[in-house]
């Protein structure tokens, strides 16, 4: 799939700015310039040689906060997104398979899930338990694993009345045998597309919440928590918002990208692999009536 996905030009452009966002959280910390906890007397200061983007109200250099603040931000959309992706792929997938009172429990739990608002919810969920940065992408990754639950259910509901599957189902094979070996291999690709809007979702979320000072607690550098600073002082600094609201909008823009790709390339796949078989039938009759 990385291959079909990288041979497109969307793909290979979502996958380059994610590539960079990547290496921005790894490597952020260790080329910023200067400490991004350090003040200093030259509060909001403009763009100059020493401060490519300024200063903020406490003196901090602009440039470093960014680049050391991606990693929170990035690892917590990935820790959303896995966490959405356990909490519903497999109940979603075992729910076709473990019986009807599990099946109408799961059901019940995501209706619940799906009617909660979730950003609002999260901020509740920290205000009882604390402001974490745990609790709070805990909580949202939860919420948001009804989206895998659908997909992955629907992709296994497909399998599960197929000829070889109940072919295996008769000769005594376990569920957990059918999943790795038949059901897997269908619900993948729709859950990879679900994984990069998810991942996409998460950067929103964890924005959100920083824009709100929950998680991330100040001095610590996030993404969303410099937009939130900087739109106090746009009369001094108009341009501050601007660098990460551009990287928020360019990594979920990414992200979608990425998904709408794989979304593409599994399709044609799909149709490929549907238009080939009846050709290998054909193909087979032909050379038995020889």
């Amino acid at each position: 799939m990385i291959r079909r996905v990288l041979s497109r030009p969307t793909g290979r452009i979502a996958i380059g700015i994610l590539s960079v966002i990547v290496l921005l959280a790894i490597f952020g910390s260790v080329i910023a310039p200067q400490n991004p906890l350090t003040t200093s007397p030259t509060q909001l200061a403009p763009i100059s040689a020493g401060h490519w983007l300024g200063t903020d109200y406490l003196g901090r250099d602009t440039l470093s906060r960014l680049l050391a603040g991606s990693r929170a931000s990035v690892v917590g959309a990935l820790e959303v997104a896995v966490i959405a992706l356990f909490a519903g792929a497999i109940p979603g997938i075992l729910s076709v398979y473990l019986g009807r009172v599990f099946e109408w429990v799961t059901l019940r739990l995501v209706d619940t899930l799906i009617s909660l608002p979730f950003l609002l919810v999260a901020v509740a969920v920290t205000a009882l338990l604390g402001n974490g940065i745990t609790q709070a992408l805990l909580v949202t990754g939860v919420l948001l694993a009804p989206n895998f639950y659908r997909v992955s259910r629907a992709a296994a509901l497909s399998v599960a009345r197929s000829e070889y599957v109940e072919a295996a189902q008769i000769s005594g094979a376990s569920p957990a045998w059918i999943v790795r070996r038949h059901v897997w291999s269908k619900v993948f690709p729709p859950i990879s597309v679900s994984l990069a809007y998810t991942v996409g979702v998460g950067f929103v979320v964890v924005s959100s919440l920083s824009f709100l000072g929950i998680g991330v607690q100040p001095p610590a550098p996030t993404w969303g928590g410099m937009l939130s600073s900087d739109l106090s002082y746009l009369s001094y600094q108009p341009w501050a918002p601007v660098a990460p609201a551009v990287l928020i909008i360019a990594t979920v823009w990414a992200c979608n990208l990425l998904a709408d790709t794989i979304r593409d390339v599994s399709g044609q796949a799909g149709r490929a692999f549907s238009i080939k078989r009846p050709q290998r039938r054909r193909l087979a009759l032909s050379q038995g009536g020889a």
